[in-house]
């Protein structure tokens, strides 16, 4: 298999744990709220925030990593859970602006929410086929 379509398959699995992730944070979480019409807009909606998350945790989640780096080493690593909740928050935030029906309510929630992404989005991505 070539290199393009193994990355290509990666991404749609890693895409899918985070859509399966974030839909088990929205079941648990009475304030993390998806909303829509019909089953299938929720479902596309969810596919569109799990895009979103993946993005901000590539793209912003390392940078946040880094600043936070002297925290990590203080805390043993429990800042962790507030740089996903910063992560969750602003992937509401931004789904917001791409006017998306997702939504987080307050910190707390998120640190929780994040957990929740955490574990099961770890537990699908030993499930699923990586495309390695």
């Amino acid at each position: 298999m070539s290199a393009t379509i193994r990355h290509m398959k990666n991404f749609v699995v890693k895409t899918l744990a985070n859509a399966g992730a974030l839909g088990v944070a929205i079941w648990l979480l009475q304030d993390i709220t998806l909303t829509g019409d019909s089953t299938g807009k929720k479902a596309w909606t969810l596919i569109l925030v799990a895009l979103v998350f993946g993005l901000v945790n590539f793209l912003v989640k390392p940078v946040v990593k880094l600043l936070t780096l002297p925290l990590f080493i203080l805390t043993l690593g429990l800042i962790t859970l507030v740089v996903n909740a910063l992560m969750l928050l602003l992937t509401s935030w931004l789904a917001d602006q791409l006017d998306l029906s997702f939504h987080v309510e307050g910190f707390w929630t998120a640190v929780l929410g994040g957990l929740i992404i955490s574990v099961v989005s770890w537990a699908l991505n030993v499930v699923l086929p990586d495309g390695d």
